[in-house]
């Protein structure tokens, strides 16, 4: 098989993450037409969205875990096939509870196959150049906001939410499905000579990874990193209309973070693999809190397109990085597990935000202590990126592409 073929799994890669993504968040712009059609409570609708990743977290760990020991092409398979039917029967729930379970349990559950599996298997494919392989294929999430959210936003307009969403869901099969099949092993898997947790081709324990230093700040800056965008990138849409932006306008922010979010991948991860992750990291850490702080400044739509470019590129360019640490520290053999296991903790942490941010809307009428606190979160973030432990110098090599 071919070496170029690695990029054939990096645009399936990219293509998944896109429609499971995207067929995710597409919540955000059903919220308002469900609530309007059915009289349900916003922040019962955003529950849905706090049981996807509640849900996603706890699937990711146990698909990666799934994705080490059989192959990623059956986990992402399974996931495909469910993530249509789960959309299919929320778009016939007759209840609200109806709805959160299906769409927020099953959706999440679905989603969260592709993520862990697909980024360990890229990393199979790549000794150099990792970081920027593992950002294209995260960039399919940056380009979900510009492909599924308009298009969910014209089915709406066009069908009303229900048969919207049940036909998202019969184009998730077909766009998935035959895609799965083309995930592939590497023709030679990966050494992981030179990792501390994977000396001499050994199996890393996982109770001594999981209680390491490396884990538990790789966790805890994701689960916070995540924690402070999640509901800002939810509530966007909303919040933009009650600025006065007219709601397909509105609906076009969201889809400029995606653009600007792929563009901030690229960066990042080129800038990751010549001047070390954890420095990009970090930086992109503190320009995502400063720019939840500026959203409460904006009122008018260039103004709103104007720091979508910032925030997007900031927090679509950190979360691949994330991936890369974790595959530079722990090895190829329990990537799947690791990735898993962190974006577990990282799922916890978007679950907060649609939640929060739908109390403090129903409770207050505007969303301001919601970016005060993002932006809060979002430092912390950042103070505990600072505290990663250093790559060991095979491993630094290995990120900066100096050795193959």
């Amino acid at each position: 098989m071919s070496v170029s073929y690695r990029w054939v799994i990096v645009a399936v890669g990219a293509l998944m993450s896109c429609v499971a993504i995207g067929a995710m968040f597409s919540l955000a712009i059903f919220q308002e037409p469900i609530a309007t059609a059915t009289g349900w409570s916003h922040v019962g609708i955003a529950s849905a969205m706090t049981l996807n990743f509640i849900v996603m977290g706890l699937g990711g760990f146990l698909w990666g875990a799934a994705s080490d020991r059989f192959g990623p092409r059956l986990v992402v398979l399974v996931g495909s096939v469910l993530l249509g039917l789960a959309l299919v029967l929320a778009s016939r729930a007759a209840t609200l509870i109806e709805f959160q379970l299906t769409y927020g349990i099953l959706v999440g559950l679905a989603a969260s196959a592709f993520f862990a599996p697909m980024i360990a298997a890229t990393t199979a494919w790549f000794d150099v150049n990792r970081g920027l392989a593992v950002s294209l294929v995260s960039a399919g999430m940056g380009v979900a906001p510009m492909t599924i959210s308009p298009f969910a936003r014209w089915l709406i307009s066009a069908y009303e939410w229900r048969p919207a969403m049940l036909i998202i869901g019969i184009a998730t099969w077909v766009l998935l499905v035959p895609a799965a099949l083309l995930v592939r092993r590497p023709p030679a898997e990966s050494v992981d000579a030179g990792t501390e947790f994977a000396a001499e081709g050994v199996r890393p324990q996982l109770s001594k990874v999981f209680q390491s230093p490396q884990f538990i700040v790789l966790g805890l800056t994701f689960f916070a990193c995540c924690a402070a965008h999640s509901g800002p990138i939810f509530h966007m849409v909303n919040y933009a209309t009650i600025c006065g932006v007219a709601p397909m306008a509105a609906v076009s922010i969201y889809s400029v973070e995606g653009l600007a979010g792929l563009g901030g991948r690229l960066l990042y991860g080129s800038l990751a693999d010549r001047m070390g992750v954890k420095p990009v990291l970090v930086a992109g850490l503190l320009v995502q809190a400063g720019a939840l702080a500026t959203y409460l400044l904006v009122s008018d739509l260039a103004e709103f397109y104007a720091l979508a470019i910032v925030f997007g590129s900031a927090y679509g360019g950190v979360m691949p990085l994330y991936a890369v640490l974790a595959r530079e520290y722990f090895g190829q053999r329990i990537i799947g597990t690791v990735l898993g296991a962190a974006t577990m903790l990282s799922s916890l942490g978007m679950a907060f935000g649609p939640l929060i941010g739908g109390w403090i809307f129903d409770s207050f009428a505007n969303y301001t202590w919601l970016f005060i606190g993002s932006a809060m979160v979002g430092l912390g973030a950042a103070a505990i990126a600072l505290a990663f432990p250093p790559l060991g110098r095979r491993e630094q090599e290995a990120v900066l592409g100096v050795s193959s």
